[in-house]
Order: structure tokens, then sequence, then C-alpha cells
């Protein structure tokens, strides 16, 4: 438990001190929540566009931290051998992806309460009340553990520099086709039924329902999210490289 908590505290520590990882995890959604508030770039529903947007940029930072800032510190970890040393160590495999999904957690709590703040202040009124935010809190952490797992299995398996351009890659798509600042009901069919299937579709289309109708998720989106937030994990472990 000791070594699972320093680990834990040392890649939280790591994450903050990283210039480039910031600017990925809170520069960029805070950017893109005030440009497509701001903007009419893009078609929202009715009821607002912060009301829209701010969701889906809650979802992004999910999707920054768990899944592309993770992948790429790991898979350069890995390439210059710091896993390698640690996992000779007591710490072993299993607590230190658990350590790098914990550090993740911190850090989207930060991320939740700034994007927060900035979203009040651009005048969003969430919904759903007391409930409501408890269901958000167990739908990003699904969310973020299904990322985390598909995160650790690209850094795991492919070389850092793959990984870099894979992981840059898949946030670009996910973005633009998970319903975070374009929604779902303005894609092709296909592509939406796709979207709804994976972690950042899932979680989005469950956070608009909540904070932007105060209605109830759909048991399709708490399964894929459940089911991703257990598969992607035990995938990871067992798969992953430290050379």
């Amino acid at each position: 438990m000791k070594a699972w908590w320093a680990q834990t505290r040392a890649e939280v520590r790591m994450t903050v001190r990283r210039g480039e990882t910031l600017l990925l995890t809170l520069g960029i959604p805070v950017l893109l929540l005030v440009f497509f508030t701001l903007s009419h770039v893009t078609t929202t529903p009715a009821g607002g566009r912060i009301n829209f947007i701010a969701p889906g940029i809650l979802a992004l930072c999910v999707l920054s931290t768990s899944l592309v800032a993770l992948s790429i510190a790991t898979g350069f970890e890995r390439s210059y051998g710091v896993l390698r040393r640690l996992h000779v160590t007591p710490l072993g495999q299993r607590r230190l992806i658990g350590a790098k999904i914990a550090g993740v957690f911190v850090t989207e709590i930060i991320q939740v309460v700034v994007l927060g703040l900035v979203a009040l202040s651009l005048h969003w009124r969430p919904r759903g009340g007391v409930g409501g935010g408890l269901e958000v809190a167990v739908a990003l952490v699904l969310g973020s553990a299904g990322c985390a797992g598909i995160g650790l299995l690209l850094a795991g398996r492919l070389r850092a520099e793959v990984n870099l351009a894979a992981s840059n890659g898949l946030y670009l798509v996910l973005l633009l086709m998970s319903g975070i600042v374009v929604p779902l009901t303005s894609m092709p069919s296909v592509v939406r039924h796709v979207a709804l299937y994976l972690p950042p579709g899932a979680m989005a289309d469950a956070l608009h329902q909540i904070l932007g109708h105060a209605a109830s998720v759909s048991v399709t989106d708490w399964w894929t999210l459940a089911l991703w937030a257990f598969v992607a994990p035990l995938l990871a472990a067992r798969t992953f490289r430290f050379d």
C-alpha cells in the first residue's frame, strides 16, 4: 500500500511539472470551452451553447488526461527504461498501473474544478441536482478508467514514437466524433452508433443528458462505460510490456 501511494504521489507531481501535459489537460480544454461557447462554428441543440459545450468539455478533460497524456508519458517512460526499473521493485506491475490510474483521477479532479469555474463564469447553469452530480461523478470515474486502460494498452505495446502519433490521432478522431463539441445528432447514423459504444462517446452522452437536460442516462451508456472500465485496464495489465 505504501509503495502504491508513493508512486501515486510521484505521478501527480510529474504531471503538474510537465508543461506540455498541463497544456493538454488544462490549457486546450479551457480554450475550447471559451471558443466554442462564444463562437458559432458548430450548431448546438436548443437550450444555450454553454449548456451543451460545458458537459462535452468535461468529457474531453477525461479523454485528454486518461488516454492521451497518460499514454504518451507512459510510452516514453517505457522507452527510456524507467518502467523496467520500477518493475523489479516491490511496486510490481499491477500496483504501478493502479498508481498511474489513481494519479489520473487526482489530475481530473483539478480539471473538473477549474473547468467548472470557467464554465460558471460563462453563465453555465448545470442541471440534475445532487443526484445528478453523483451520476456525473460515476460516469467520469468509469469513463476515466476505460480511457486509461486504452491509453496504457497503447503505451505498453507500441514504440514511444508510434504511440505518440497513435494517441494524438485517436484524440482528434474521438474529439470530433464523440459528441463532445459536435452534436451526435448531426452525424451519420453509423458514426453515431459507433461513438456511443466507445468510452468518450458514452461518457459525453451521459453528461449531456444529466447536466444539460436533467434526464436519466440510458442503460446502453452505463453498460458501455462499465464494460470498458473493467475490460480495458484488465487487458492493459495482462499485455503490458516493460521493455
